[in-house]
């Protein structure tokens, strides 16, 4: 390989991971340090799995509560149907 052709594969090299680097949101901070920045794909995924969060923890409220209340058992019936009713949505 003459020098040539090294300096083209060292800047075909380089390039392609500029490239990529921008691709998947890597940027340089204030320092130099290379951090990632997150892309519209991150924001949503991330709002998509606090709703899931939520709404899971909304479900452990509901069994903590049928689980520990001492009234009837007509009641814990209702929670837990209630409970198949909100899973089917």
């Amino acid at each position: 390989m003459n020098p040539f052709e090294m300096v083209v594969a060292i800047i075909v090299v380089v390039t392609i991971g500029s490239v990529l680097k921008a691709r998947y949101g890597v940027r340089k901070d204030q320092w130099g340090n290379e951090v990632h920045v997150p892309t519209g794909a991150d924001t949503a995924e991330n709002a998509r799995l606090r709703d899931e969060i939520r709404t899971l923890r909304d479900r452990i409220q509901v069994l903590e509560r049928v689980v520990t209340d001492n009234e009837s058992g007509a009641r814990i019936d209702r929670e837990i149907e209630a409970l198949r009713d909100k899973n089917k949505v």
